[in-house]
């Protein structure tokens, strides 16, 4: 299995910052492990929606609930190994119907 990597981390807070119009950030302004709702970052649930989508055009990730989205958007580093664990596995399951 792969692991995160700086590439991966990096294009996640790319996405974060596009996403969210958070222009006035940098990537290096959001910290790897800081958690992205309440304290961090502090995203809201319209935020969460916004990365569920940018998570599925970018990456072919789906998040197909809100306890898996809980988990997977903890932080960034949460969530580039929740790409890295689940990318290609909703062609495979589309595959399979």
């Amino acid at each position: 299995m792969q692991g995160v990597t700086e590439e991966l981390i990096l294009n996640v807070k790319k996405l974060i910052i596009q996403r969210l119009k958070l222009e006035e950030l940098s990537s290096d302004d959001i910290d790897t492990d800081a958690p992205l709702f309440g304290e961090g970052l502090g995203l809201d649930s319209i935020d969460a929606l916004e990365l569920v989508i940018g998570l599925e055009k970018e990456y072919g990730v789906s998040i197909p609930d809100a306890e898996v989205g809980k988990k997977a958007f903890q932080s960034v580093r949460a969530i580039a190994q929740y790409i890295v664990d689940n990318q290609g596995q909703a062609v495979a399951a589309d595959g399979a119907a």
